[in-house]
């Protein structure tokens, strides 16, 4: 199975966490946290759409400043998401810069900004042209636990303790439509970009009996017309949807272990960050971070399929398969 979603962590595990998440078939992707993203081509960068901060600790929001760089004069809208204080945090940003030059851009390039409640979103709109200043006043809506809602995907959030509000995310694929491409090949179509097309018409439940055209080729000159059912049972299979989470920088409790468990219960793949050693727990208690044994207890206690973790403490430099063993080790005793 060709998964949807190609999930990476932008650096090393001792550097700045951050998670980017590609579409098969799409030119897009969307980011969990936002520290530094240079390792990031420009091309990457370009193509996403959504960014889904955790908290604004430096280390998760400093590639703010480079996403906004290579995003102004495109015509773009970028997706914003983060915790309480989220909007003041964007404003402080977009305010250390002038902006008496922006008229001379033709794209529209705007920044939609949701800062996440317990039981609401306050969001608002942030336009180039008006030099980000924000018109109206945010916005409330209910939340529900679904920042992001598509035919094919969603993307939740949970709030955890980090001593101040962290987000978790998880992005979760409706269902998986795998495609054949030895049956796609036999009936004289390519592997292209209409299967995105088709997948959509899937996800939203167009009439299966209705007429699906397949454009294809260099400069898309051939066509082949296919009733939509009769296609997706010669060139389909059906599966599960596929899932990750994202979880960084969180105390180890009671209720936030409660929340992680069920947030990322059953996840084809987990990212937890790890980052002190089971010797250095008090230590980490203080600084509100994981240890290793904790994120591999945890991921096993989810039935994580695979787990990642990450963001592991300097100190450790050279070290890192002790905090892997550590992990692996506790996984495997709470999954089994």
């Amino acid at each position: 199975m060709r998964p949807t979603f190609h999930a990476r962590l932008i650096n090393g595990v001792f550097d700045d966490p951050g998670l980017f998440i590609s579409f098969l078939f799409e030119k897009r992707a969307v980011i969990f946290d936002l520290g530094d993203i240079y390792s990031l081509s420009s091309r990457d960068i370009l193509k996403v759409s959504h960014v889904f901060i955790t908290h604004t600790h430096m280390d998760h929001f400093i590639g703010f400043d480079q996403l906004l760089r290579l995003f102004l004069g495109r015509e773009k809208t970028l997706y914003l998401y983060g915790p309480k204080g989220f909007l003041k945090n964007i404003k402080g940003k977009l305010t250390g810069y002038s902006w008496n030059l922006v008229q001379n851009f033709n794209n529209r390039f705007c920044i939609k900004t949701a800062e996440v409640h317990p039981e609401y979103l306050l969001t608002s709109c942030l336009y180039c042209e008006n030099k980000f200043l924000a018109t109206e006043k945010a916005v409330k809506q209910p939340f529900n636990g679904i920042l992001l809602q598509e035919p094919a995907l969603t993307v939740s959030a949970v709030i955890l303790d980090h001593s101040i509000p962290c987000l978790g995310f998880t992005i979760k694929e409706r269902f998986h439509a795998n495609i054949m491409k030895n049956n796609v090949l036999d009936l004289g179509l390519e592997v292209g970009p209409w299967l995105r097309e088709f997948k959509q018409s899937l996800y939203t439940h167009e009439n299966p009996n209705s007429e699906f055209e397949v454009i294809f080729g260099k400069n898309k000159i051939k066509k082949k017309k296919f009733v939509l059912n009769d296609l997706a049972k010669k060139i389909v299979r059906v599966t599960p949807g596929q899932k990750i989470t994202y979880i960084a920088d969180v105390g180890y409790s009671k209720a936030n272990v409660k929340k992680i468990v069920e947030f990322a219960q059953g996840a084809d793949h987990l990212f937890i960050e790890a980052a002190f050693l089971d010797k250095h727990m008090d230590i980490a208690k203080t600084k509100y971070h994981l240890t290793a044994r904790q994120a591999g207890s945890i991921a096993g206690m989810a039935k994580a399929k695979q787990f990642t973790i990450f963001h592991f403490s300097p100190r450790y430099t050279g070290q890192e398969q002790l905090l892997k063993e550590e992990a692996t080790k506790a996984y495997e005793r709470r999954f089994s």
